[in-house]
């Protein structure tokens, strides 16, 4: 049975339940099928819609479901689950369809569990005007509901933030992301490149922040336009844009990235010295590695050169050798939510403490292999202060030979530039949550 919501609810199970990434595994089941175009965007709509409101969903559920819901049938879960999601969410697909997919769907599995399917749906929309937040004196718990976060993720924004600050990134984290492409200056310019997406039939923006972004407001596959297969264009997030921006490189640098994969600032970084130079990128998997050359063979970067390194241990022969450093490090990912909505399910409070501690270990690696008078850049794609502020003057007091430099790129809504002289970006309609830093060798 290959409808939309089948698929979705197996695309959704593999996510919840083994741990698989939505984008690559949706793309998977995507291609695996004969869909037309509309049951392809359903299907993606119904996969990121639940996993983006997952824990309202669930607590709604429970308003009808006594019994633990993740001893239930997990098909039958997903189910319902991806039919709260339309019921709630989409406006698209009339009730009585939804219920009726549902059930038709339930009872392949077991015909008394699509009666228990029937009554938890049909139960739902007879209550639905109801509010279902649980314990109304628990300010965090409503919050949690409205947002559609985990108690520990959203208590750390609040925390961290402030309770308005909190609700405007959770919100944020909840958009739609569009996609953005960065304009490879090294085979195209950006008047030829837009004009050419117009021409292909894409509604397009420029770019908030970096001048050499344009949003794709409207239009098909990006990564099957012929712009992006010549490497005219290339799918990057402007905050990442930044990163690379804020390496501030010239012409035949020696420049090491520590955690390349899979290439996007390296190659970006490539570019912005025009092939001059050398952009040593290292991973600790070799298998991400050849997304980086894959990257740079598309894109024209011809000074670029890829090795399996463990940035967490030290490397004596690249001991001061570098005019610049990126280290993109690994980290919770809880700016990037929008683009991956199982970050909210995935990642556990517990696990951000060993992410700290390789995390300082990186940039103590890293600080080593920058030359007098050059410069450490290091990035996070979290919002997590613990894993960026603090590791940043963690490690300047241990350093005094690094100083921060300021970063400035203009005034907007959702950039904090910090009186240390870092920054953090917020997530809004058009960027990721980021944070970079920018640290200068003085002796």
């Amino acid at each position: 049975m290959n409808s939309a919501r089948s698929v979705a609810v197996e695309v959704v199970k593999k996510v919840l339940y083994d741990n698989a990434y939505s984008s690559i595994v949706l793309n998977k089941y995507l291609n695996k099928f004969d869909l037309n175009k509309k049951d392809r965007a359903l299907i993606t709509e119904l996969v990121y819609g639940t996993l983006k409101y997952k824990y309202t969903i669930d607590c709604i559920l429970k308003n009808f479901i006594k019994s633990n819901l993740e001893k239930m049938n997990k098909d039958i879960l997903n189910m319902l689950r991806i039919s709260i999601c339309q019921l709630r969410y989409l406006d698209k697909i009339p009730e009585f369809a939804v219920v009726n997919e549902a059930v038709e769907f339930s009872k392949n599995i077991s015909f008394k569990l699509s009666k228990l399917v029937n009554g938890v749906l049909r139960n739902y929309l007879r209550n639905k005007s109801n509010s279902f937040g649980g314990n109304k004196e628990d300010k965090i718990e409503g919050i949690c509901f409205e947002y559609s976060f985990p108690r520990w993720m959203a208590e750390l924004f609040i925390n961290q933030y402030g309770e308005d600050l909190g609700k405007f990134i959770m919100g944020s984290l909840n958009v739609v992301p569009k996609v953005t492409v960065r304009i490879n200056t090294l085979k195209t310019d950006y008047k030829h490149a837009w004009n050419e997406l117009i021409v292909n039939g894409y509604d397009v923006k420029r770019g908030n922040v970096y001048k050499e972004a344009v949003i794709i407001n409207k239009g098909s596959n990006i990564e099957l336009n012929p712009l992006f297969e010549k490497g005219h264009i290339t799918v990057q997030d402007e905050s990442a844009m930044l990163v690379s921006y804020f390496m501030d490189v010239e012409e035949n640098m020696t420049i090491l990235d520590l955690c390349s994969a899979p290439g996007g600032k390296s190659c970006h970084i490539g570019e912005l010295m025009k092939n001059t130079g050398n952009v040593h990128c290292y991973d600790l998997y070799e298998s991400k590695l050849s997304l980086v050359r894959h990257n740079a063979e598309r894109l024209g970067i011809k000074n670029i050169t890829c090795k399996k390194l463990d940035a967490a241990k030290y490397l004596e022969k690249l001991k001061d050798t570098a005019d610049r450093v990126l280290i993109d490090v690994p980290c919770s990912g809880l700016g990037i939510i929008r683009k991956k909505p199982e970050i909210k399910w995935n990642k556990k409070e517990d696990s951000l403490k060993d992410l700290i501690e390789i995390q300082r270990k990186i940039i103590l690696n890293a600080a080593r292999y920058v030359k007098v008078g050059g410069k450490l850049v290091y990035s996070t794609c979290t919002l997590n202060k613990k894993e960026n502020e603090e590791n940043i003057n963690w490690f300047i007091s241990r350093n005094p030979q690094y100083k921060l430099d300021k970063l400035y790129c203009g005034d907007f809504h959702n950039i904090i530039y910090h009186e240390e002289g870092y920054m953090t970006i917020l997530p809004d309609n058009h960027m990721d949550g980021f944070f970079i830093a920018r640290l200068i060798k003085q002796r």
